[in-house]
């Protein structure tokens, strides 16, 4: 094989091994609430790390190219010592994804997970096995399994809302890091018995049969909604307006689920644009579903959608 062909093959590989990774994620670890005693270049080596295992590793099968991949951001807020090389933190999760023909993103994940517990010491792999959760030990597999379990989330609700019911796949891998999780005394947020906003509840909303249509209706909003504001924003604005009178049934057969409050997390603004500028018979419909189903900012909707 001539010098010039194993270039070219060279050049191919390298050029779909650095656009095959679907994320495009940022990690920031802050260690402020930490004392002296802990060498603090440590959490820059985890920064570093945590921020290649989100961006290196190959997450589905398929190839996003350089402008496709997803924008995340991963805060590991370092909020105590519980033991040596052990740590209590919480975790903001941020993610978007495109409106089409616009610069706009609209979030899938504003999220944070206030009850971490993880090992780490300096320079250990970071690695996720799907096939041991746990890995060696369930304290320092705890910390990946949990961003994995992340990534497997933002994927889901991505590929969601580009295709009906196309992030299933992805939220069965999330239940299964739930159900195979770390098990240690100082470890939570995967047990039902944890709280009633944590990864359990999340995982089982994504992947109960019962509560099916919530995919529907995530897709019907970005991709008839959202996706089509540029170039039919009546129709765009009514398909947006179907797809929340939906959530409001929604809501109303499965009160208080955790997917319903972690789909309205910061969108405020967003649906606020969407209908500022709607006739006034659709503005006071929006207006209504929204201050029954977002009540923490119905007072908002009732000012700016007069």
């Amino acid at each position: 094989m001539s010098k010039k062909i194993i270039f070219f093959l060279i050049v191919i590989i390298c050029s779909v091994s650095t656009h095959a990774q679907e994320l495009q994620g940022k990690v920031t670890v802050l260690s402020q609430q930490i004392g002296t005693t802990v060498n603090k270049s440590v959490f820059t080596t985890l920064q570093t790390q945590l921020t290649n295992f989100i961006n290196n590793r190959k997450w589905t099968n398929d190839i996003f190219q350089a402008q496709e991949k997803i924008q995340c951001n991963f805060l590991l807020n370092l909020t105590s010592v519980v033991d040596d090389n052990t740590y209590k933190a919480t975790l903001t999760v941020q993610a978007a994804r495109p409106v089409y023909n616009s610069t706009y993103q609209s979030p899938l994940v504003n999220f944070q997970d206030v009850d971490i517990t993880f090992k780490y010491i300096e320079f250990q792999p970071v690695e996720f096995n799907e096939n041991r959760v746990s890995g060696n030990d369930p304290l320092a597999g705890n910390l990946t399994a949990v961003f994995a379990y992340y990534v497997y989330v933002i994927l889901g609700l991505d590929y969601d809302s580009f295709e009906l019911k196309g992030g299933e796949d992805l939220f069965q891998k999330a239940q299964n890091i739930v159900t195979n999780s770390p098990e240690q005394r100082d470890i939570t947020g995967w047990k039902a018995f944890d709280g009633n906003r944590n990864r359990y509840w999340l995982a089982k909303n994504l992947t109960d049969s019962k509560l099916n249509v919530i995919h529907d209706i995530f897709y019907s909003y970005y991709r008839t909604g959202l996706d089509f504001l540029y170039s039919n924003e009546i129709n765009a604005r009514t398909n947006a307006l179907n797809a929340l009178s939906r959530l409001q049934d929604f809501n109303q057969q499965n009160p208080s689920t955790m997917i319903l409050q972690f789909f309205l997390q910061s969108r405020s603004d967003e649906l606020v644009g969407i209908f500022k500028k709607a006739d006034p018979a659709t503005k006071s419909k929006a207006r209504d579903i929204l201050g029954k189903i977002d009540i923490s900012n119905a007072s908002k909707y009732q000012s700016q959608l007069k």
